[in-house]
């Protein structure tokens, strides 16, 4: 299978506008940048899984590669052989009914964290607590994730006037959180679903919700009565290097992935007391083999 058939059949959501110049080699320089520096599982089960092509999937009989998008299930691949991550939060993604499985990117999250992602398909929304919950998505009232819990504590305290002052973030020690990802070495640390997460040990911030669409489509999810007194975070300062271009938006709007990466990472920055040493990189396991697959087939083409 070549490179430009994986691109059409494994190409992730939607969301936004690629960094790579059609005619600039330091365009696509520019484009790689955000994805070197990860510290990656190994892609060498990913490369050996591409030159046997697709397969069908155990589940649905799909044909597939690495993945069922329809299923949330490995396709040539085994579970021991990719990383498994542990969020320190919960991740709800929203997904717009009529948006392709195949080119979201959404199901990355999924495979790649299992106990703290959940995908729910439009119009399906769970009931929110709104001091609690907050959406990543851009607009005129959306705030910084530095500014998110101060904000949260503000909501929750016009709502408790007599609540206590005791600290509102619960920094997590770095002994909670180191071992909290887990790889490919090391398998037998993998954590169920169903047992508590770092989240928990968070306050006030109990999930983060994230929109899986076009967007064109966005206006219908993030319009919802349901989501509307959600506090909105945006993250500004954060930029694309989706390969697939789509005109009119900026470069900061976000794969689905991208987007659940950065704020996971401005929310360690901001509210965890040590430093950043890769914990959520292998989010991003999928989406920079695609990444380099896409762009390497585009340089053979002549379209970089």
């Amino acid at each position: 299978m070549s490179s430009l058939d994986q691109d059409q059949h494994l190409q992730p959501s939607c969301r936004d506008k690629t960094t790579v110049s059609s005619d600039s080699s330091e365009g696509c320089k520019l484009a790689k940048q955000p994805l070197q520096g990860l510290k990656l599982a190994s892609h060498a089960v990913l490369e050996e899984a591409q030159q046997k092509g697709r397969l069908k999937c155990l589940k649905c009989g799909g044909s597939r590669m690495f993945f069922c998008y329809t299923c949330c299930s490995l396709v040539g691949v085994s579970v021991q052989e990719i990383p498994l991550i542990k969020l320190p939060v919960k991740i709800d993604i929203i997904k717009h009914p009529n948006e392709t499985d195949g080119k979201s990117t959404a199901i990355h999250a999924k495979i790649l964290a299992p106990s703290d992602v959940t995908i729910y398909t439009y119009p399906c929304i769970p009931d929110y607590k709104t001091d609690k919950v907050v959406l990543v998505f851009p607009g005129p009232g959306a705030i910084s994730v530095q500014s998110m819990l101060q904000c949260l504590r503000d909501r929750s305290n016009s709502r408790s006037p007599d609540s206590s002052d005791e600290p509102f973030i619960k920094r997590l020690k770095t002994e909670e959180v180191q071992g909290a990802t887990h790889t490919a070495e090391n398998p037998e640390s993998r954590t169920p679903d169903g047992t508590e997460s770092l989240e928990s040990r968070v306050y006030p911030l109990q999930r983060v919700v994230f929109i899986d669409s076009t967007w064109n489509q966005t206006n219908k999810i993030s319009t919802d009565e349901r989501l509307q007194d959600l506090l909105q975070v945006e993250l500004k300062m954060r930029k694309t290097c989706f390969w697939r271009h789509q005109k009119g938006k900026p470069d900061t709007y976000l794969a689905t992935i991208e987007a659940i990466y950065y704020f996971l990472r401005d929310f360690h920055d901001h509210y965890l007391d040590h430093e950043y040493s890769g914990e959520y990189d292998n989010l991003l396991f999928f989406y920079s083999f695609l990444h380099s697959v896409i762009n390497k087939a585009k340089a053979s083409a002549g379209k970089l």
